[in-house]
Order: C-alpha cells, then sequence, then structure tokens
C-alpha cells in the first residue's frame, strides 16, 4: 500500500529499509525524503518503523 502518495513510497519499501537497519525516521527521511514534502505520511511511517522495531527479536552480538 502507498504510505507516501507524494513521493510514492509504499509500507514494503518501508519495511525493506528497517530490515536493512533503518530504525528511526530521520533515517528513513535521509533514505526516501518520506514526510518531507507534506508531511500527511508521517504518522503512518512512524508507526511501520516503531512496528518492526517491536516485532524483531533482540539478538545478543556477543553470542
Amino acid at each position: 500500500m502507498y504510505v507516501c502518495i507524494c513521493r510514492q513510497i509504499t509500507d514494503n519499501q518501508i519495511r525493506d529499509l528497517c530490515r536493512d537497519g533503518v530504525s528511526t525516521m530521520v533515517d528513513l527521511k535521509a533514505k526516501l525524503g518520506v514526510a518531507s514534502e507534506c508531511g500527511k505520511c508521517g504518522k503512518l511511517a512512524q508507526t511501520i518503523v516503531k512496528e518492526f522495531a517491536r516485532s524483531t527479536p533482540f539478538v545478543n552480538a556477543a553470542s
């Protein structure tokens, strides 16, 4: 589904970046430009980033 109409950004594009390590709106905005024009997509984009962060299991790098 389109999240940002201005930039033609989909929820799948946001999730793909989250899988690659993007974890903040600042990073997401830098990579895709989401919420940089009209801003109406900001809340939904933030929700997707937060949901992804909660669903990602903690990985202990020391083990």
